[in-house]
């Protein structure tokens, strides 16, 4: 971890997602019927506590699965337009949206029952540092919920998954050969449960503060 944010990568990819914010639901779709949808639902089934944070709330992908719920929920996001799209809802749901950075986030130590995010570490330019952040805000008894595309176990398929990675970060700020669980637990924590969804390329991950 390197403790500082690297300024200039982070604003590329901040204006990436302010360019594509219009489009992004749209370029999503596919995979949003096919696969995230039920992944999301799991990943709220792990839900504890009232005080919720997430990071990387984006167009609001995830806020119909709060819908019912009692919960003092905040939702994060680098990009001003892609909360643009998700503040209608965020506002009917009662949900405070902030703009800010993962790397550096705006909140005090130990405030979060549960920090979740979904398909956000791969774009984050430090993600050890998103996470020791996320450890910060969380309480000791705190959970940490995990959607993420990580580089794949198969030998082969991360061979061509580490080639084509500075492609990808360069045309579109994406990271696809991240190892999400060493990051995980280089920022502190422990995974209590890693569920592999698609192959061994999309995760989900329950962790907690050491």
């Amino acid at each position: 971890m390197s403790g500082q944010i690297n300024k200039e990568q982070t604003r590329f990819v901040r204006e990436r997602y302010n360019r594509i914010s219009r489009l992004y639901n749209v370029l999503e779709w596919p995979m949003e019927i096919a696969f995230y949808r039920r992944w999301r639902r799991k990943l709220f089934a792990r839900l504890q506590g009232r005080r919720v944070l997430e990071i990387g709330i984006g167009t609001g992908k995830n806020l119909p699965f709060y819908r019912g719920r009692t919960l003092k929920a905040v939702g994060l996001d680098f990009s001003e337009g892609m909360l643009y799209h998700a503040l209608p809802r965020a506002r009917e749901l009662g949900i405070l949206l902030v703009q800010g950075d993962a790397q550096l986030l705006p909140f005090k130590d130990h405030q979060f029952d549960t920090v979740l995010a979904t398909f956000v570490f791969c774009s984050v330019p430090d993600p050890v540092l998103g996470l020791s952040e996320i450890r910060r805000v969380l309480k000791p008894e705190g959970r940490l919920l995990l959607l993420e595309h990580v580089l794949p176990e198969n030998r082969f398929l991360a061979e061509w998954f580490n080639r084509l990675n500075a492609y990808t970060v360069r045309r579109i700020g994406v990271n696809i050969n991240r190892t999400t669980a060493q990051n995980i637990r280089r920022a502190g924590f422990d995974i209590l449960e890693e569920h592999n969804l698609l192959s061994t390329i999309f995760k989900l991950f329950v962790a907690h503060p050491q």
